[in-house]
């Protein structure tokens, strides 16, 4: 039985020719970047090359991009380093942000650290830029503005430079975790007033444990990790040789047909809309299903059903992968804090559904058919 993966806000299918690119460094050229022979020195020109291609990518400097362990090493930088570092007192954020973001930040009001200040959010997972401004206005502190790209759950945008630009206006800095949308939108750094984002290699086809922060050049922090002088006195510990170059390989192979696969998996999204919409009464979706939302993602709400806790086992004994709520908290008992925030019903079941270059409409009618089936053959209560 062939898998069919709509899972991939979690994690990706690593691309062919990153393997190949990544390869070299997993065999041959084994040196360790800080050593001064040609063994190490041909490492470190790797990490230098990767460095300098992410950075083009992004319209950055190689300066302010730092090679991390991935998109949560990244977040936990930016925040707690603003608050040693930069002397922020005050972090806005909001209820549906990655728990790389919120239980960090949770974190740091539980030392007594920084005070957190929670933004609204409407049943799409918006915020109110009006609200964001009237908060900036009264502050009186140091103050750091952490607002995800697109939530990893329900997909919702969020506008990045408006609020970049807020902040800038009142003298704040900006955070932004941009790891479901580096490598699916092109960003411009150049365009965007912001302090810090962060990313992860494997949700664009890329290696997993391995990320990057961008930190713009003036903004100067000290580094989360300490240890040896690797990136640049930023971060301790010998370099992801082969996941650095791997990461920036697949950046790069994004960008080159970003629009084109734009396209196409916006065009899947949409046809699972459609069809799932035509099959099972009462269908709603959690958050937008057009362009204010993630082209990637569709967090399904189904109609109350005496085995809707089953549904994951269900389309897991199809061969089907897909996620309730976050991958991120599996294994956890706790609801998901998105859904919560924005008032979606307990009583309905929450599948997210998440798509990549590599699916087909085949494999959505296959879902189609296995969700059909099930609203067929029990009863509904």
């Amino acid at each position: 039985m062939k898998t069919i993966y709509l899972d991939n806000a979690a994690t990706t299918f690593v691309s062919p020719e990153v393997v190949e690119a990544m390869l070299p460094y997993l065999k041959e050229e084994y040196g360790n970047p800080s050593s001064i022979h040609q063994l190490g020195n041909r490492t470190r020109v790797a990490i230098e090359q990767a460095r300098k291609k992410v950075a083009e990518l992004l319209n950055a400097h190689p300066s302010e991009i730092f090679f991390t362990s991935g998109g949560t090493e990244a977040d936990n930088t930016a925040l707690v380093q603003s608050v040693l570092d930069l002397g922020v007192k005050v972090i806005i954020s909001t209820p549906i942000e990655h728990h790389a973001v919120e239980h960090t930040i949770h974190s740091l009001e539980k030392r007594g650290w920084i005070k957190a200040v929670w933004l609204s959010v409407n049943q799409y997972g918006q915020i109110d830029l009006d609200e964001l401004e009237s908060i900036l206005k009264q502050q009186k502190e140091k103050t750091l503005v952490s607002i995800m790209h697109a939530n990893n759950e329900i997909g919702t945008l969020n506008p990045i430079k408006r609020i970049g630009e807020l902040c800038k206006e009142y003298n704040a800095y900006f955070h932004s975790d941009t790891v479901q949308t580096v490598g699916h939108f092109k960003i411009d750094l150049q365009n965007i007033p912001v302090d810090f984002i962060a990313a992860s290699a494997h949700k664009f086809h890329g290696p997993k444990g391995v990320g990057f922060i961008y930190i713009n050049r003036n903004t100067k922090i000290n580094p989360f990790i300490n240890g040896g002088a690797q990136e640049r006195n930023m971060r301790g510990g010998t370099e992801n040789v082969a996941g650095i170059v791997g990461l920036a390989k697949a950046l790069e192979l994004t960008y080159q047909h970003l629009e084109e696969d734009m396209k196409f998996i916006s065009s899947l999204k949409s046809y699972m809309v459609q069809r799932l919409s035509e099959v099972i009464p009462d269908m709603q979706f959690n958050g937008y299903t057009n362009e204010k939302a993630l082209y990637t993602v569709l967090n399904c709400s189904f109609p109350p059903h005496p085995q809707g806790m089953m549904f994951l086992y269900k389309l897991d004994i199809a061969g089907i992968c897909a996620s309730a709520g976050s991958a991120c908290s599996s294994g956890s008992n706790v609801g998901s804090h998105v859904l919560k925030a924005i008032g979606a019903p307990s009583d309905r079941h929450a599948i997210r559904f998440s798509f990549s270059k590599y699916n087909t409409k085949e494999e959505l009618d296959k879902v189609v058919e296995v969700m059909t089936e099930i609203y067929s053959n029990v009863k509904v209560s």
